[in-house]
């Protein structure tokens, strides 16, 4: 899927889908990462410098932001892992759009479960929308 071009995408334009869960748009994503660990190893008559394998592979937990706007369906999938149930795990699709919002890029979470729920800040004196966060643990990424 992925789509080359001369100069780069805009950070703006990308949709969430999460398997089976009505979620209205995100204002921000961030978090989609990962890293291989490095083990050492050297044998007794090697050289002084050791070599360098591949160990595990870690994913960061990725964070979704948005508006509060009435909807539990965030709250109730995160209420499905504080309760243990197995089946609570759920496939994750980050869409990055071009200018025409047709998809250019695409990250898949597998495996992906709430493993934080915020609410966010209550200000009377404040200016801004009232936010809610969803931080996620997954089990692997693919970027096509």
């Amino acid at each position: 899927m992925a789509v080359q071009r001369d100069h780069p995408y805009g950070q703006f334009n990308f949709l969430v889908e999460i398997d089976g869960i009505e979620a209205a748009g995100f204002s921000e994503v961030s978090g989609l990462d990962g890293e291989v660990d490095v083990i050492e190893y050297r044998t007794g008559n090697s050289v002084s410098t050791p070599m360098k394998v591949p160990g595990l592979v870690r994913y960061g937990d990725v964070t979704l932001t948005r508006g509060v706007i009435g909807s539990l369906e965030l709250w109730n999938w995160f209420e499905q892992v504080v309760n243990g149930d197995e089946n609570s795990h759920r496939t994750m699709v980050i869409l990055l759009l071009d200018e025409e919002r047709e998809p250019v890029l695409r990250w898949e979470l597998r495996n992906a479960r709430p493993v934080r729920h915020v609410s966010g800040a209550l200000d009377a004196l404040g200016r801004a929308v009232a936010v809610e966060e969803l931080v996620l643990a997954h089990e692997g990424l693919r970027i096509e």
